[in-house]
């Protein structure tokens, strides 16, 4: 099958022909793959944008400094929230690899994109990196005040499962001082990081 037929099958309405072409483009890579998935990132066609998605992550670390790249430098906001969300998908594909420094420090600095949907989309992917994105997380809780972003960061510390993000979301919870949609977000935040923490203490393959 051409390259062509392999990119044409992403936007299929048929999920097992899409996933089979997408495993079948990270497979025979070449230097023009990378640039060609990132160009779907601004499709209206949301199946098609999807597959380039969940290809990139496929392909995974290799496609970092191109998804940065775009995270950081596009002007279409659609292209920067997908850009987020591959980082996402190559952390949870390769869980067991050191997460490259330049997607974390890129998913930082978009923590303050002006736009919602990029900053939210980043704040959850940093959510799916581990112990490895616990600072930045922290730092930027200290920062901002912006609601909406301590909010998206209370619920990715929930996801990081690690003891020491009980502290924090106990903190928050019991400081009167914080907003009130924090704290509540905090407390629901604390419950959900118990199952976490329980789910990794049975999963020894889970991240670490």
């Amino acid at each position: 099958m051409t390259t062509d037929s392999l990119f044409n099958r992403l936007k299929h309405p048929n999920p097992h022909l899409r996933d089979s072409a997408m495993f079948e483009i990270a497979e025979s890579r070449d230097e023009n793959t990378i640039p060609r998935l990132i160009s779907i990132l601004d499709e209206e066609d949301t199946t098609y944008r999807r597959a380039a998605v969940k290809t990139l992550g496929v392909i995974g670390v290799d496609a970092v400094p191109s998804v940065v790249e775009s995270l950081l430098h596009s002007e279409n906001v659609t292209v920067r929230g997908s850009a987020a969300k591959v980082l996402a998908q190559i952390a949870v594909n390769y869980p067991n690899l050191p997460f490259p420094e330049a997607g974390l420090q890129g998913l930082k600095a978009a923590i303050n994109d002006p736009n919602p949907v990029v900053y939210i989309a980043s704040i959850m992917a940093l959510g799916q990196m581990g112990t490895a994105a616990y600072e930045i997380l922290l730092e930027s809780l200290k920062t901002t005040d912006n609601v909406a972003v301590q909010v998206a960061i209370v619920n990715a510390l929930a996801s990081i499962g690690e003891p020491k993000c009980a502290e924090v979301l106990t903190t928050l919870a019991n400081n009167e001082l914080v907003d009130s949609y924090v704290r509540q977000s905090a407390t629901s935040a604390l419950s959900r990081l118990d199952l976490v923490i329980n789910f990794n203490t049975s999963s020894p393959e889970r991240r670490v």
